[in-house]
C-alpha cells in the first residue's frame, strides 16, 4: 500500500510539475512590452513563477520552472515575445531567468511555512519575497554583468517591473487561495503519504 501511494504522488507530481511549465509557457503567448526602450521586457511569465510556488510548493515549483528553462535552452520559443535557445542566456534578461526557479522556490517554501489553510496576507507575502524581492535582485545583477551597467543605474532600471510585479503578487494570492480551497491537500500531501507509509 506505501509503495502504491507513492506511486501515486511521483505521478501526481510530475503531471503537476508539466501542467504548471505548461502554464508559464503559455503566459509566454501575451505580448511583451519593453518600457522606454529597455533590454528587459514586462512579461506575464512572472505571474506563472508566483504561481508555481504558491500552489505547488517549494520543490515541485521550482521543478516546474526549471523544466521550462530546460525546454527554451534547447531552442524551443517559450519565452514572452517568442524567444528560446541558449542565447537568451546570454542577455540583459538571465538574472530573471534564473530568477525563474529560485523564487518559484522561495515562494513555495513561504506558502509552506505558512500553513492551512492558505490566507491571502501570507499569500500575498510570500509573492512579494519570493517573486519580486529575490527576482529582482537577480535581475539586477544580470543586468549589471550582461549589460554592463552599474548596479545603481540596474536598479533604477529594475524599478519600472515592481508596480505591475504587485499587481501580480496579488492576482497569483487570489488564484492559489482558490486552488487550495478546492484542494486542500495540495501542499500537504507529501507529509500525509509519509504518515501513512510509516503506519
Amino acid at each position: 500500500m506505501p509503495t502504491s501511494l507513492s506511486g501515486r504522488s511521483s505521478a501526481r507530481d510530475l503531471a503537476l510539475i508539466a501542467i504548471f511549465a505548461g502554464i508559464v509557457a503559455a503566459l509566454g503567448l501575451i505580448p511583451a512590452l519593453y518600457p522606454f526602450g529597455m533590454a528587459v521586457p514586462i512579461t506575464a511569465q512572472s505571474l506563472g513563477v508566483m504561481l508555481a510556488g504558491a500552489v505547488l510548493g517549494a520543490r515541485r515549483g521550482a521543478l516546474a520552472l526549471v523544466v521550462l528553462l530546460a525546454l527554451v535552452a534547447v531552442g524551443l520559443p517559450l519565452l514572452a515575445g517568442g524567444r528560446g535557445g541558449l542565447g537568451v542566456f546570454f542577455t540583459p534578461t538571465v538574472g530573471y531567468l534564473v530568477g525563474f526557479p529560485v523564487a518559484a522556490f522561495v515562494v513555495g517554501w513561504l506558502t509552506e511555512k505558512g500553513g492551512a489553510p492558505y490566507r491571502m496576507h501570507w499569500g500575498i507575502a510570500a509573492n512579494i519575497t519570493g517573486g519580486i524581492v529575490v527576482m529582482t535582485v537577480l535581475g539586477i545583477a544580470g543586468m549589471a554583468l550582461v549589460a554592463d551597467l552599474s548596479v545603481g543605474a540596474a536598479t533604477v532600471a529594475a524599478l519600472v517591473y515592481v508596480p505591475g510585479d504587485l499587481v501580480k503578487a496579488v492576482v497569483a494570492a487570489v488564484v492559489a487561495r482558490g486552488v487550495h480551497a478546492s484542494y486542500p491537500g495540495l501542499l500537504t500531501m507529501r507529509s500525509r503519504i509519509r504518515e501513512t507509509s510509516a503506519v
